[in-house]
Formats: structure tokens, C-alpha cells, sequence
């Protein structure tokens, strides 16, 4: 199948810039519906990108999206919520209903392709709220009437990310870094790798029904990978790994944050190894090293960091 009208919901975020990208370069039209317009203003100038600003919640609003698109990819995920039984309202929303509405719109508008994007140890018995309601989602496209495939990936890096940008940040303004969970296992998916897997996905027809985990060529523990980042970043930092009576704490204190880093539900999630159980790519794609890319980024903003902070400096020591 090689679709020429593609719908991506949640496709103002990080990966979905990563696949407009990718979509557009191979001639598809793209729409992203998006409830503030401003939040997709760097993919306007992409030339087959249309931005459509709605409330993919209102009624009929999805299934009018959807007329006439070969395929639909949702990309919405949370990592926070209020909590609640079996999971909280936020997880609810963005990983059981929204799914179930997707589905039922595809459906109805007679769109013959959904790739789903979940996470790496989606579990209905998992011991997160984040992975049994990412489960949940799993098994509504599963209960789909068309042609699906639903990619489970690791953590997700690249440009832009909020993974090793937010550790080179935090190294940035902080001496010591107290850690939560340290040994933590994860095997990064680069942003590109993921968005090639997506787009393989919906022209693949080997793809359908298919549930394909994405990840990086190689395991690292939390500890490795903060290290990594600080020091890329220019401010290589001590570690100290945190008793899962602190770690518990710390997080209880940082929900308390309009924009919370962690949560308790998240050191549940990092109970269970975000690495894959084979071949880290599906498609025979070889996944990119970290260490092959991430300096790029890292390297050349811990450059201009740098300067940033010397200008603050000036200011504070100088005259106003």
C-alpha cells in the first residue's frame, strides 16, 4: 500500500514532527488536527502538511477528519495523570477513550489503515497506571474491524526530545544529581528510526496485525544514560542513586508541580525493562546509535548553553 493521505493524531508533538517529515519527503498529504494551531506552527512549512485547529474530542469532528484519508497514525501519549483505579483520567483520555474513538471513526469513515503507537511493556497486569492503560489502548485497535499495526517503543530521543535534553538541563543547573531508580534498564529508539518504522508500517502489508517493538541497538541503565547526557552536554555531573524510600518521596513532591519531571506512577514504570525481547527494528532496519547522533545536538547546545549562561553572568556582575 503506498497511501497519499495520511491523518496524524497527536502529530504536533515530537515523533509527529519526526513523520510529517518523513511523510512529506515521500510526496504524502499530510493533516494534523491540533486544538491550539500556534502548538503546530513548525510544521507549516512543510508543502503537504495541513494543519486543521479542533477538538479531536467533540462528536463527528474525527470521523469528518478521516473521509477520505488511506490511513490514520495516532501518536497521542501522556506520561502523567491524577491517579486513579485502574488508572487516572489523563491516562483514561489519551490512551483508553481517545484509541476507542479513533477506531470507531476510522471505521465509519472507511479508512483501511491505523498504526498505533503504544510503548515498550504495555501490560494490562503491568505495575504502572502509565502501562496498563497504554495496554488498554493496545486492545481496542486490536478489537478494530481494518488493517492495523501497533508500535511499542522504548524511550524516544532525538532533537528536541524531553529525555536527554532534560538531563543535560538538569546538569546544567545542579551540582549533584540525586537519581531515582539508577539501574533502570532502557534501549533508546532514535526519533528518525521510529518515524522510518512508522512509515514502513503503513506500506508494508506483512505490517497488519502486526505489534512491533522499536529500539535502539544497545541497553543502558538510567545512571549510564543521565552520565551520558551531562557529559555530551558539557557538565559532567556525580550520580547519587537514590533508596526507593527517597526516590518515592521525591516524586510524591514533584507532583506537586504544574509540569511535574517524575511521578510515582513513573518509578512504577521503570519497574519493568524498556528493552526488547528480539530484533530491535522491524523491516531489517538497523537501528542508529546513540552515541552516533546525540552529540549533535547535545554538544552544540551545551556550546551555546555556555554562552547563555556567560551572558546572564555579564548581566548580573555588570551594569543594569
Amino acid at each position: 500500500m503506498n497511501p497519499e493521505q495520511v491523518v496524524l493524531v497527536g502529530g504536533s508533538g515530537f515523533l509527529g514532527a519526526a513523520l510529517a517529515n518523513r511523510l512529506c519527503a515521500t510526496g504524502v498529504a499530510v493533516t494534523v488536527p491540533t486544538r491550539r494551531r500556534a502548538r503546530a506552527g513548525h510544521l507549516l512549512l512543510l508543502p503537504n502538511v495541513t494543519v486543521v485547529e479542533v477538538d479531536v474530542r467533540s462528536p463527528g469532528v474525527l470521523e469528518g477528519l478521516f473521509t477520505g484519508a488511506d490511513a490514520v497514525v495516532n501518536l497521542v501519549g501522556v506520561l502523567h495523570s491524577r491517579p486513579g483505579t485502574p488508572w487516572g483520567p489523563g491516562f483514561e483520555e489519551a490512551h483508553v477513550a481517545l484509541p476507542k474513538r479513533i477506531v470507531a471513526a476510522c471505521e465509519k469513515a472507511g479508512v483501511g489503515r491505523l498504526v498505533h503507537v503504544s510503548a515498550l511493556g504495555a501490560d494490562a497486569a503491568g505495575p504502572s497506571e502509565y502501562l496498563r492503560s497504554k495496554a488498554a489502548g493496545e486492545e481496542a485497535v486490536r478489537a478494530a474491524h481494518l488493517s492495523w499495526t501497533i508500535l511499542r517503543p522504548s524511550v524516544v530521543f532525538g532533537r528536541g526530545d524531553r529525555f536527554l535534553n532534560l538531563f543535560a538541563t538538569l546538569a546544567r543547573r545542579f551540582p549533584l544529581l540525586p537519581l531515582a531508580c539508577a539501574d533502570a534498564r532502557f534501549q533508546p529508539v532514535w526519533v528518525e528510526d521510529v518515524a522510518e518504522a512508522a512509515w514502513r508500517s503503513l506500506r508494508e502489508s506483512a505490517a497488519a496485525g502486526q505489534a512491533c517493538e522499536l529500539a535502539g541497538p544497545r541497553v543502558y541503565t538510567l545512571r549510564e544514560l543521565v552520565a551520558y547526557a551531562a557529559e555530551v552536554g558539557g557538565r559532567p555531573r556525580r550520580i547519587v542513586a537514590l533508596p526507593n524510600a527517597l526516590a518515592t518521596l521525591q516524586a510524591a513532591l514533584m507532583e506537586l508541580a504544574p509540569e511535574p519531571l517524575m511521578s510515582r506512577d513513573n518509578l512504577r514504570s521503570m519497574r519493568v525493562d524498556s528493552v526488547a525481547s528480539g530484533a530491535p527494528l522491524p523491516f531489517g532496519l538497523t537501528p542508529t546509535p546513540l552515541e552516533a547522533v546525540a552529540p549533535g545536538w547535545l554538544g552544540d547546545g551545551g556550546a551555546s548553553r555556555r554562552y547563555d549562561d556567560f551572558r546572564r553572568g555579564a548581566r548580573r556582575g555588570g551594569v543594569r
